[in-house]
């Protein structure tokens, strides 16, 4: 009888450390410091308006289309489209309706940054909607855009042909990241914004590394590089000529 006791007692005391396993019950914590890991499934809604510009043959054939995605500045961020029509790519598709890309331009929040969780969405978004060539995918943003231009591209090389990022600048201990994108960068000297070592910080680090790196300085310019950039035919002609291998 008293060894019955033992193992049902026994039997018992097994069940309760099974059972504290598997509600995620515990022993009493160690003091002091140690090695802990957590993790959690989180999902979320992610909401991004943006403004997309089709070219005017899109419809008349099945062929597929560059698509050149462009990031605003910190001045346009908002809820009124309007404001990123201000530069860049949305003022020059405006000017020139036989724009040969399809144009994607997201509009930033509000007093936030750049998402690339958002930007990633989008992305995926565009590619799966419409004809785009994935070969023939760019992207160019302009000083706050200009920064995310750098950081989206290091997090995600291999979606873009080529970047062109302006009055930006990033970590340039990452860039080793997309010595196989070709990059333009664009800078005005005078600008007391976002310094011109900025970029040129980023190109030296990626010259290190990388073949198709340029960096175009206006002697003259401040933070406003961006307009003589976006109006000169042979950024669109630099970006047509690259695609992915």
């Amino acid at each position: 009888m008293v060894k019955n006791v033992f193992i049902w007692a026994a039997f018992a005391s097994l069940v309760f450390m099974a059972g504290c396993a598997m509600t995620g019950m515990t022993t009493q914590p160690k003091v002091g410091q140690t090695p802990q890991t957590f993790r959690k499934k989180v999902s979320k809604t992610i909401r991004c308006q943006y403004l997309l510009f089709l070219p005017k043959n899109y419809k008349k054939s099945d062929a597929q289309f560059p698509l050149i995605i462009f990031l605003h500045g910190a001045g346009e961020r908002g809820n009124n489209l309007t404001l990123v029509k201000r530069h860049g790519i949305p003022k020059i598709v405006a000017q020139k309706p036989d724009f040969p890309f399809i144009a994607v331009s997201p509009q930033c929040p509000e007093n936030r940054w750049w998402s690339l969780d958002t930007l990633d969405a989008l992305f995926d978004e565009i590619v799966s909607k419409y004809r785009v060539d994935r070969n023939r995918i760019y992207l160019t943003g302009l000083s706050m855009g200009g920064y995310a231009t750098w950081a989206w591209a290091i997090e995600h090389p291999e979606r873009f042909a080529a970047i062109a990022p302006i009055c930006g600048g990033g970590n340039p201990l990452e860039v080793y990241k997309i010595k196989d994108v070709p990059v333009w960068a664009f800078h005005g000297a005078q600008d007391r914004v976002v310094p011109v070592h900025k970029s040129e910080e980023m190109i030296a680090a990626l010259k290190a590394c990388g073949e198709n790196v340029r960096l175009t300085v206006y002697p003259t310019a401040e933070h406003d590089s961006w307009t003589a950039t976006y109006d000169n035919p042979e950024l669109y002609e630099w970006f047509l000529k690259q695609k992915k291998q």
